[in-house]
């Protein structure tokens, strides 16, 4: 007899999972993903990238606004008497009484070294901790949000240098070739999931736009792990004479200055304890990107001047 899956995801991240699922002929039943949005000035309907793939592939799939206490989807899931359900970054948490419904429960691929940054944004505080290693677990589902047991870790080196949109392409396709055997291993009864060590535990909240604001009195290292971390969304900023400038990709200077000066031509902006970071890359608000030199030239930022932190 055929098994039977559900996918469920919603951003890019989540795409070559389901594409590599496909594409190596598991039975995928149905998808789950969140309902189109509106764009901000609500002309356009915005459907997700997995909602978008499912049509391409001509997969079945459904967009409930909330899981919870929906009693319609529980009686769907539940008729379906699926083998198993994948997780990839849905955006929404598995009630608790979904977690029986397949026959293998519910496994879930998280984008940390669990029990290394739980919850919403974990390769965003990997990379603005300034973490050296980062990776994606396999687990399956619990009551609590990313506590369940663990088959399987795999681990990536990060560098400075690396941004979120980066690391999450590299983590992606790492788990879109790693989440085939995991998937026989469970549905042989192979799999060996580990309890966590809870007492380790940390939290990955999701980014608050107030994060954004780049702070010039902290170490340029931190500054670069901001500015790397917030890549692309939602964007390490800066205020000047009442606009709003993001830090697209920077990298640490050598120049010295007063906290927030700029200290030359090419936008160096000096930080705490003697340190300064370059700016490469640079968005004026309502502008598009720019290199540098490119911006330079038309700006009223200028040598000499201050950036406050107010």
């Amino acid at each position: 007899m055929a098994k039977k899956i559900i996918f469920m995801g919603t951003p890019l991240f989540s795409v070559p999972i389901l594409k590599s699922l496909y594409q190596n002929g598991y039975p995928i039943s149905v998808v789950y993903t969140q309902p189109p949005q509106k764009s901000h000035r609500g002309q356009k309907i915005n459907k997700s990238p997995i909602q978008n793939i499912s049509e391409t592939l001509n997969l079945e799939f459904r967009t409930p606004n909330r899981i919870k206490d929906n009693k319609e989807e529980f009686e769907y899931i539940k008729g379906l008497q699926a083998d198993l359900a994948i997780v990839v970054a849905y955006g929404q948490i598995i009630p608790k009484e979904f977690l029986d419904l397949t026959k293998k429960g519910f496994i879930n691929i998280h984008a940390s070294i669990l029990p290394n940054w739980r919850g919403a944004a974990p390769i965003q505080r990997s990379i603005m901790n300034l973490d050296d290693e980062t990776g994606i677990s396999i687990m399956k589902i619990s009551e609590e949000l990313d506590t369940g047991p663990v088959s399987n870790i795999y681990k990536i080196k990060l560098n400075k240098k690396d941004n979120t949109q980066e690391i999450s392409e590299k983590l992606s396709l790492l788990a879109s070739k790693k989440i085939l055997d995991a998937v026989d291993d469970v549905l042989d009864d192979k799999a060996k999931f580990i309890d966590q060590d809870h007492s380790k535990a940390t939290y990955a909240k999701k980014i608050d736009k107030s994060e954004a604001k780049i702070d010039w009195s902290q170490e340029a290292i931190k500054i670069i792990g901001k500015i790397n971390g917030l890549f692309p969304i939602p964007g390490a900023f800066f205020n000047f004479n009442g606009e709003r400038y993001k830090i697209l990709k920077a990298e640490i200077g050598n120049g010295l200055g007063k906290v927030g000066e700029i200290l030359s031509d090419k936008l160096e902006i000096a930080c705490i304890n003697n340190q300064s970071i370059k700016v490469i890359e640079i968005q004026r608000q309502g502008k598009k990107p720019q290199k540098i030199g490119e911006f330079m030239l038309g700006s009223q930022i200028k040598k000499g001047s201050i950036i406050s932190n107010v």
